[in-house]
């Protein structure tokens, strides 16, 4: 097998939507995927739901933290194969020059944190939104990517985006 498929989840403030991918990709990923996720203006913290989540389901999360995209478009970095946007702000700012001309997707799911309410509605937000989230990436993890040409693979990641959620099915 070659190397695993670098995978960016970017979002604005990198506390919720993109964690979650970053883990999805990571755990159902298998080692085929390395993800990192990555925000325009890092909250500097994880939501504690999505750490609550994360953890309840057995996945890792010691090594999960916000941090700004910048810190992947820095020489040395890792150099991404793909790059999803997770949140609407994130999709219409002008993103670094990434390195290796990645393949880029918008997948927009709506913000769990920003819901309002007791913690049992915001946790069942979260729950919610991972499993969107999760829906697609395993879509995308289905794709015979070491096979693919180039445009077939950025179709098919822009297609998965436009995938409904389970309240529009």
């Amino acid at each position: 097998m070659q190397r695993p498929f670098n995978v960016l989840v970017l979002c604005t403030g990198n506390s919720a939507r993109s964690i979650l991918g970053e883990a999805l990709f990571n755990m159902l990923g298998a080692g085929r995927f390395q993800a990192y996720s990555a925000g325009s203006h890092p909250a500097g913290r994880v939501n504690p739901f999505a750490l609550e989540l994360l953890a309840e389901m057995g996945y890792p999360v010691e090594a999960l933290r916000s941090k700004s995209w910048d810190e992947f478009a820095q020489p040395g970095s890792p150099q991404m194969d793909f790059i999803v946007t997770v949140c609407d702000n994130a999709a219409g700012e002008v993103c670094p020059v990434w390195p290796g001309r990645p393949v880029t997707a918008h997948w927009g799911f709506p913000d769990p944190a920003a819901v309002q309410g007791s913690d049992a509605e915001k946790r069942a937000a979260f729950k919610r939104t991972l499993g969107q989230i999760r829906r697609r990436v395993e879509l995308f993890l289905s794709l015979p990517l070491e096979t693919m040409e180039r445009i077939a693979v950025e179709d098919r990641m822009r297609a998965i985006g436009r995938v409904p959620s389970e309240e529009q099915l």
